[in-house]
């Protein structure tokens, strides 16, 4: 009996620290993110695959036009302004910063963000979550047409990549 006084209790911590989920290790960017990123002279992506909280969206009117050109002297410019009823273009510096888990983002600093966003201030993040030569997955969080803060994922191509499917609510 005096044993089952000294299981209980190791059960009980092996039960609790099994299912304490594990921190998921930060992704690690490449050495050469910046050249990835912008190219020798500046690389233009286009969105490929948006998810909404999981929900994979529909990639209709200004999402299959828009497209982000990061350049190397650091500075960013998107094209909603060439676009019918897409909004106003931004143009924002770019930097790349880590947080103190280990996790990179692209930091956007503009004056044109609070409005464009509707966010407070005048810089906003991107977590990086992947980056190849002609890929480029960022996640945030973002309140949209509600108060309610929801995770959206962008998955970007290179500009000249064909992607089948983005509109595959009416493919």
């Amino acid at each position: 009996m005096k044993s089952l006084h000294l299981v209980v209790p190791l059960l009980l911590f092996l039960l609790f620290f099994s299912c304490t989920p594990s921190k998921k290790e930060p992704y690690q960017i490449p050495e050469n993110t910046m050249l990835l990123l912008a190219g020798d002279k500046g690389k233009i992506w286009k969105i490929a695959k948006r998810y909404n909280d999981g929900h994979r969206m529909n990639m209709a009117g200004c999402f299959l036009s828009y497209r982000a050109t990061y350049l190397p002297d650091m500075t960013m410019k998107d094209n909603n302004g060439e676009q019918h009823n897409c909004g106003d273009s931004l143009i924002a510096n770019w930097s790349i910063i880590q947080n103190k888990e280990g996790h990179y983002f692209i930091k956007l600093k503009s004056e044109q963000l609070p409005e464009l966003m509707g966010i407070e201030k005048n810089y906003t993040y991107f977590q990086i979550t992947y980056l190849t030569k002609d890929t480029l997955q960022l996640q945030y969080r973002h309140a949209q047409f509600s108060s309610k803060v929801r995770t959206i994922v962008d998955m970007y191509v290179q500009e000249d990549i064909r992607i089948p499917n983005r509109n595959f609510h009416n493919d």
